[in-house]
């Protein structure tokens, strides 16, 4: 019904700043809560950061709040997480995902993209 692509990772320095993108086809995203979550290697997929429908409320997961701003544009079809002091830790496939009534803000996504890596070195 959505089909979403993670687009905008990258390698950069401890310190530095990506922005993720997550493009929407097939309906804008007015319908939809939208998350961001990552899954490094060996270790279970962990939520980021969270949009609600209306694109008026958002939540983060402690681990990157006063870092990551998630974001909505004003054509509805592309979220956003701008990423600042990016650590190490923060290395792993970043996904975006869409949910329906109910999913906001860690659950449960019914729509997922591809994932983007994003690798954060010393």
């Amino acid at each position: 019904q959505v089909q979403l692509v993670e687009s905008g990772g990258g390698l950069v320095q401890a310190g530095g700043s990506l922005r993720l993108s997550c493009a929407a086809s097939g309906r804008t995203l007015d319908s939809y809560n939208m998350g961001w979550f990552r899954q490094a290697p060996g270790k279970e997929r962990e939520f980021v950061a969270a949009i609600h429908a209306s694109g008026g409320s958002t939540s983060y997961a402690d681990s990157v709040k006063g870092r990551f701003t998630i974001s909505r544009d004003n054509s509805k079809t592309t979220v956003y997480v701008q990423m600042n002091s990016l650590k190490p830790e923060d290395t792993a496939v970043y996904y975006c995902a869409a949910g329906r009534i109910g999913s906001y803000p860690r659950g449960p996504y019914n729509y997922w993209g591809q994932g983007t890596q994003v690798t954060v070195s010393s």
